[in-house]
């Protein structure tokens, strides 16, 4: 199944997207939110196609695509996950995943515009696979068990802003992660039994220019390797959001600039979707 939220900001409708229709799921669920994953969605939507409640939602094409998911209670990013990327950035591969932490408020639409943060001279593109937790998860026995704890996989570009990542950190990347809106999700939600998560593109391009061009197959620590990994050390709800790694190509390598006001930045996962933001010069919000 494939889920998308259509709207305005805090007022997005849950829609169940079949090709080009979008399938109104408000008679199902008011949002698709952590307790909407965690149930047994798929028989409350049988039973709604069944009665006849699932109505095509009129203007969809022309409504804002929110985030596929609402606002979770974590977002939780996984760093240096592909080894070339690792590379790149003057380091070893990992031998343990590292662990930083974005604010849900990161979390956008695909194609909202980012604002560059103020004094921001780093603003860096990471397209990465995004896993949204279905089940409560939590002192897993072994990372076999880790994929009936996942509700699917989403595209997002976890934007960071390097000098604040690295210079002002005090040995910590979060700074650098957590501006409003430096993490666009979506288009959409994809259930994990349509999604072969251990080998999909995944891509990036500034202005056009291609930047990154990967697999997941590339990744160090796995899907399931990560999420057992993760609840050794923290309770995944569902609807919690897990960032998985970017590979290389993004401008910290040195081999392109930093994003300026105006450029336009796209990311895209094979199965998964497209997104595009245009990147906006800061200013004072009312």
């Amino acid at each position: 199944m494939k889920f998308a939220r259509l709207g305005d900001p805090g007022t997005e409708i849950p829609v169940l997207v079949e090709g080009d229709h979008y399938l109104d799921l408000r008679a199902v669920t008011s949002d698709v939110n952590g307790d909407f994953l965690a149930g047994d969605f798929r028989a409350r939507i049988a039973a709604a196609r069944e009665a006849d409640q699932l109505p095509v939602l009129e203007d969809a094409a022309a409504m804002r695509i929110g985030a596929p998911i609402a606002r979770p209670s974590a977002v939780i990013c996984i760093g240096m996950n592909y080894a070339a990327h690792a590379a790149e950035s003057g380091s070893e591969p990992p031998t343990i995943p590292i662990l930083f932490l974005k604010t849900p408020n990161t979390v956008v639409g695909p194609n909202d515009t980012v604002m560059i943060p103020r004094g921001s001279e780093k603003t860096d593109w990471e397209v990465e696979l995004g896993i949204v937790i279905g089940r409560r998860a939590a002192y897993l026995d072994s990372p076999e068990e880790s994929l009936d704890h996942v509700a699917g996989f989403v595209v997002a570009n976890d934007v960071s802003e390097r000098d604040f990542q690295m210079a002002v950190s005090g040995g910590q990347w979060s700074k650098g992660k957590i501006a409003f809106g430096f993490n666009p999700t979506g288009p959409w939600l994809v259930t994990r039994d349509e999604v072969d998560h251990q080998a999909l593109g995944l891509r990036s391009f500034v202005n056009g220019e291609p930047r990154q061009d990967s697999n997941t197959a590339d990744m160090i620590f796995s899907i399931e390797h990560i999420v057992h990994h993760l609840s050794q050390y923290v309770t995944l709800e569902p609807g919690d959001l897990i960032l998985t790694g970017t590979p290389q190509g993004v401008a910290l390598s040195g081999k392109y600039p930093y994003i300026a006001p105006g450029d336009i930045v796209e990311v895209e996962i094979d199965g998964l979707g497209h997104q595009r933001q245009e990147f906006v010069a800061w200013e004072a919000q009312k």
